[in-house]
C-alpha cells in the first residue's frame, strides 16, 4: 500500500487526506500548529493517523509522497528534508484532480482572483449548473472529489498552489494580470512568481480555453516564450486587434464563442479592475454555453466579494470602506483609483517586498491622511512621511480606528487598503477585515 502523508492540516490538507484514504492510501497527517477542531473530527471520523505540534521525521520521510499545504515554504526544515530525499511534494489540487473528469475552470492572477472566481461561480450555480467552488475559496476540491462530486469546479488558484501542480488540466485557464506579489516567498525575483503564475497553461489541449487580459505587459511578454495550444481568449477595456472582450461606446462585449453584449452601467461590479473581472467571468461562462440571458442577470446581480472594497457604514458622513484582501501595493492602486471622494488611507502589516512607487501619484491626488497599521511601521515612514500628507503610526486595529475618527471629514472615504499581508497583528486578511467593520460600525 503506497504511503501518502500530508503536511499541513487546514481546509486543503484534511481534505487531502479524506481523499487519499478513500482511494486506500496508507495515509499520515502532520501539522507543527493546533489543527482545528472541525478538522481533527474530521480526521477522526475517517480514522486518519494525525500528529499536532510537531513533525515526527520517521513518520513523515517514509512517504511515497507528500501533499503539501500551499501555506509551507519549500525552505521549511522538514519539507528540505523530503526533498533532499528525493520524495515527490505535491499540492492537494494536484492530487484532486488525479480522481476526478469535470471540467476544471481555473483562476489565478496577482489581483481579482476572488472576486472573479466568486463571480463565475455565481452565474454557474444561477444558471442551473451543477458546480463546486474550491481553490482558494470555498471547500476543500479533494475533499469535493472525495464526498460531493460535481460537474464542473469553479477554482481560485493561488501561486503556492500552482507551484506544486504538475499534470493537472485546466479546462478554462483565466491569467488576470501578474504584479509583484509574494516576492518574499520567491527570493524575491520577480520572475520566479511569474513563472509559477504561469503554470495555469500547463497541459492544456486544444480542446481547452485560455482567457487572459491582454494589456498586461508581463503576461504579453511571456507568452511570447510558450506555445500555447489551448484556444485564446484575450480582453482588454477597449476594443484593440485581437482581443474578443472589450467594453465600446458604454456597451459590456464578448465577440466569441457567441456574440453577448449588456450595458456596461448594469454591470454589479464598478471600478475599472472589475470591468477586467466582468469580462473574464463573462467570457468562461459564455465558453461554457451558458444561456446569455442567465449571463446577464448574473453580471447585474452579483453582490461582490466581502474584504473586497466592502461598502461597511457611514458615521458623521464619513463612509468605511473594507478592502483587507488588498494584500498588495497593485490592489491598492485599484482601490484608489476607483474612489471618488477624498481619502484616509489606512496602510500597513507584513510586507512582502512591496515597492511604494506605483501608488504615491493616486496618494497624493486622493488621500488627506494616511493611517499606518502594522507592528513595523518604518518602511511606511521612509516611503509615505516626506509626502506632506498627516499621517498617523497605530499598532492595533482599535488605535487605528480611533486615528480615523479624529481625521475623517464628513464627505470622505475611511479606506482599508492595506498592501501588505495581515500576519503581523491578526490571525489573517478575513481577521483584519471584521475587526475593522465590527469597529466602524460601533464609532
Amino acid at each position: 500500500m503506497k504511503r501518502i502523508v500530508i503536511l499541513g492540516a487546514g481546509e486543503s490538507g484534511a481534505g487531502a487526506a479524506v481523499l487519499a484514504k478513500k482511494e486506500g492510501f496508507d495515509v499520515f497527517v502532520s501539522d507543527m500548529s493546533k489543527i482545528g477542531d472541525k478538522y481533527k473530527k474530521q480526521l477522526d471520523d475517517h480514522q486518519i493517523e494525525w500528529e499536532e505540534g510537531q513533525h515526527t521525521e520517521e513518520k513523515i520521510l517514509n512517504a511515497d509522497e507528500i501533499i503539501k499545504s500551499p501555506g509551507i515554504p519549500d525552505t521549511a526544515p522538514m519539507v528540505k528534508k523530503a526533498i533532499d530525499k528525493g520524495i515527490h511534494i505535491i499540492s492537494e489540487i494536484e492530487f484532486a484532480g488525479r480522481y476526478t473528469d469535470s471540467k476544471m475552470i481555473c483562476i489565478t492572477g496577482s489581483n481579482g482572483k476572488t472576486t472573479t472566481t466568486s463571480l463565475i461561480y455565481h452565474i454557474f450555480k444561477e444558471a442551473g449548473y451543477d458546480a463546486g467552488l474550491a481553490g482558494n475559496i470555498g471547500n476543500s476540491l479533494a475533499l469535493q472529489v472525495a464526498e460531493d462530486p460535481h460537474e464542473y469546479y469553479i477554482i481560485e488558484l493561488s501561486s503556492f498552489q500552482l507551484d506544486n501542480m504538475y499534470d493537472f488540466r485546466a479546462n478554462i485557464a483565466i491569467l488576470l494580470n501578474i504584479t509583484p506579489d509574494h516576492l518574499d516567498r520567491y527570493g524575491f525575483e520577480m520572475q520566479n512568481y511569474v513563472d509559477a503564475k504561469m503554470r495555469i497553461i500547463q497541459n492544456q489541449t486544444p480542446k481547452d480555453a485560455f482567457i487572459y487580459w491582454a494589456d498586461d505587459p508581463v503576461i504579453k511578454r511571456e507568452l511570447e516564450k510558450y506555445d500555447i495550444k489551448a484556444i485564446q481568449y484575450p480582453f482588454s477595456e477597449l476594443k484593440e486587434k485581437g482581443v474578443i472582450g472589450y467594453i465600446e461606446k458604454g456597451q459590456y462585449k464578448i465577440e466569441e464563442p457567441e456574440p453577448f453584449n449588456m450595458e456596461q452601467e448594469s454591470l454589479s461590479l464598478t471600478g475599472k479592475h472589475n470591468i477586467y473581472n466582468s469580462l473574464a467571468a463573462g467570457i468562461a461562462a459564455n465558453i461554457s454555453g451558458i444561456k446569455k440571458d442567465d449571463i446577464r442577470k448574473s453580471l447585474s446581480d452579483f453582490p461582490g466579494v466581502e474584504h473586497r472594497l466592502e461598502k461597511v457604514c457611514t458615521v458623521r458622513g464619513v463612509q468605511y470602506i473594507n478592502d483587507s484582501k488588498a494584500t498588495n501595493v497593485d490592489a491598492c492602486w485599484y482601490a484608489l483609483e476607483s474612489m471618488k471622494t477624498k481619502v484616509i488611507l489606512i496602510i500597513g502589516g507584513k510586507d512582502k517586498g512591496n515597492d511604494y512607487e506605483p501608488i504615491k501619484p493616486l496618494i497624493k491626488e486622493k488621500c488627506t491622511g494616511l493611517v499606518y497599521l502594522g507592528a513595523d511601521n518604518q518602511k511606511l515612514h521612509d516611503n509615505f512621511d516626506n509626502m506632506g500628507i498627516p499621517f498617523r503610526d497605530t499598532h492595533s486595529m482599535k488605535e487605528c480606528m480611533e486615528a480615523c475618527y479624529e481625521m475623517a471629514q464628513p464627505g470622505e472615504t475611511v479606506l482599508l487598503s492595506p498592501c501588505c499581508a495581515s500576519f503581523d497583528l491578526f490571525k489573517n486578511m478575513e481577521d483584519r477585515g471584521e475587526q475593522f467593520k465590527e469597529l466602524a460600525r460601533n464609532l
